[in-house]
């Protein structure tokens, strides 16, 4: 058995047209698994796909856009991808919202409750769409993108680590629940990511130094650092870990 090795397992990433979804995505194809593309637009996950196929072989790699929104295309989603490649044997859920930054006595109900719909609700609903089969075959990985905004506090985006912090408690959960079928479910808690979804945190020189300064390694994140934390838990070689989160952050956490 090598450590590494995806070939033959099958796995749906959200969000995987941009970004962190789109890295891992990139790399786990790139380790022998057939990936999903998914994300709200048909076009960009049609592009991702295309490209995976092109470098690695037609029929590696298909496009299912979905809304994490919507129960029905999360459903759809699972159907088609168990139509194409016949099952699904790891779960990435990387797709996320975060449309308030302030201070937690300005977000309006609709704000919040969108936060914690997408994403944790949402997270759920695939997880309970794609575990039944996993149960069955006593085998899968479950992988969600978390932050490490869920292990601290934070004035400007309190609702959003609310949200993260859930995540994590998902992933203990369901653990403990699936560990005797031999499934298992990690978080991936990212630092700070130069993506377009943490644009407004890095875009600014000054806010940009003022974040990643108090890093050990005094820099930003690159989605591909995310995406090799994302190979290791989908495969046999974190086959001993579950429940946990694994922080990448450049050691942010652990400096003063």
């Amino acid at each position: 058995m090598q450590l590494f090795d995806l070939t033959g397992k099958v796995a749906v990433i959200t969000g995987s047209s941009r970004g962190i979804g789109r890295a891992i995505a990139e790399r786990l194809a790139e380790h022998g698994a057939r990936v999903v593309i998914s994300s709200r637009k048909a076009g960009p996950c049609d592009e991702v796909a295309g490209q995976i196929n092109a470098r690695y072989g037609e029929g590696r790699a298909i496009a299912v856009p979905a809304s994490i929104a919507s129960r029905e295309e999360l459903q759809r989603l699972v159907d088609e991808t168990n139509a194409a490649f016949g099952q699904i044997d790891i779960v990435v859920c990387n797709a996320a919202t975060n449309p308030y930054a302030g201070p937690m006595a300005g977000i309006s109900d609709e704000q919040f409750e969108k936060i914690l719909q997408n994403n944790v609700v949402s997270n759920h609903w695939l997880i309970q769409m794609v575990a039944p089969q996993m149960l069955v075959r006593k085998d899968g990985s479950i992988i969600i993108v978390s932050s490490i905004g869920g292990l601290r506090g934070n004035a400007l985006i309190g609702a959003y680590n609310i949200s993260k912090a859930a995540d994590m408690q998902l992933a203990r959960n369901l653990a403990v629940e699936w560990g005797p079928s031999n499934i298992r479910v990690n978080c991936i808690a990212p630092g700070l990511v130069q993506t377009d979804f943490a644009k407004y945190l890095w875009e600014n020189p000054d806010l940009l130094k003022q974040v990643t300064d108090p890093a050990p390694l005094k820099r930003i994140g690159q989605p591909d650092e995310i995406a090799g934390a994302a190979v290791y838990l989908a495969s046999p070689a974190s086959s001993y870990m579950t429940g946990q989160t694994l922080v990448v952050d450049g050691g942010i956490t652990i400096a003063w």
